[in-house]
């Protein structure tokens, strides 16, 4: 494993690397709207793009989807500003057919896998095979999903693939806008469901494991320009330092795979 000191010092090398070929600009300010599942490696990444940038990010967190106040094409909608967004990627291919994102724009930026989370200190359950996963989700009392990419699969897809959606419509249920990790670390849900990087940074649960491959889906997290973006050369630098092998470690350590780097 890389030290933090080799760590940071490739993401400088990435950076100037970036300054080199877009060129030095005066500092400004750029806008990003970014979903959760991307949202810890972010956070390690973006001060040092600020710090050899000079730019200051300033960053708006929400859903990639639904009707929550702070989900990101809600927020579109009622007109907030917006540079970058950093989103499940068919939501983003969505806003762009409705004028939304910049054609042209959009970068895939990491694949994230759903995992299974439960309070700490809890009996994790076997979730090896299909099977049992089916027999966890059966003895499980009460469950939570996201109301983004992971929770629509699991809720109408999954249930069904395993036979069980009608015992799940009784004990499972939707979590808007609130991490799913911190409803299980609550006690408010045995079992919860969601990408794996938006499990890991919540304290007070464990986490099980990724689903097995034949119930596993891989959501893509992609960064687009929006349309109303008033430093679009700014904040395609910064997609463009998100998606280098500079960025590559804070990712992977998330629990992402990178795309292209």
């Amino acid at each position: 494993m890389k030290s933090t000191s080799a760590t940071f010092r490739n993401l400088g090398l990435g950076l100037l690397g970036i300054l080199w070929l877009t060129g030095a600009a005066e500092a400004v300010e750029v806008r990003v709207m970014i979903s959760g599942g991307l949202t810890a490696a972010y956070k390690v990444l973006v001060p040092e793009f600020e710090k050899a940038t000079g730019n200051k990010v300033l960053t708006e967190y929400g859903p990639s989807m639904g009707t929550t106040t702070n989900a990101i094409p809600v927020r579109l909608e009622r007109g907030e500003a917006a540079d970058v967004l950093i989103m499940v990627g068919y939501a983003l291919t969505d806003l762009a057919s409705k004028g939304k994102v910049v054609a042209g724009s959009q970068v895939d930026l990491t694949r994230s896998p759903i995992g299974i989370a439960v309070k700490s200190g809890a009996p994790k359950p076997d979730i090896s095979s299909v099977e049992a996963v089916k027999r966890a989700l059966l003895a499980a009392k009460t469950i939570a999903y996201s109301d983004s990419a992971s929770g629509v699969y699991v809720s109408t897809e999954m249930f069904e693939k395993l036979g069980i959606a009608d015992v799940m419509k009784d004990k499972a249920r939707k979590i808007p806008a609130t991490p799913v990790g911190e409803i299980v670390a609550h006690g408010d849900a045995e079992l919860g469901f969601q990408q794996i990087s938006e499990l890991k940074p919540v304290k007070g649960i464990d986490i099980v494991g990724p689903l097995p491959n034949e119930l596993q889906q891989i959501t893509i997290f992609s960064a687009g320009i929006a349309s109303v973006s008033k430093e679009p050369e700014a904040g395609r630098a910064l997609i463009k330092f998100l998606a280098s092998p500079a960025a590559r470690d804070a990712i992977i350590e998330s629990g992402m795979e990178p795309i292209g780097n």
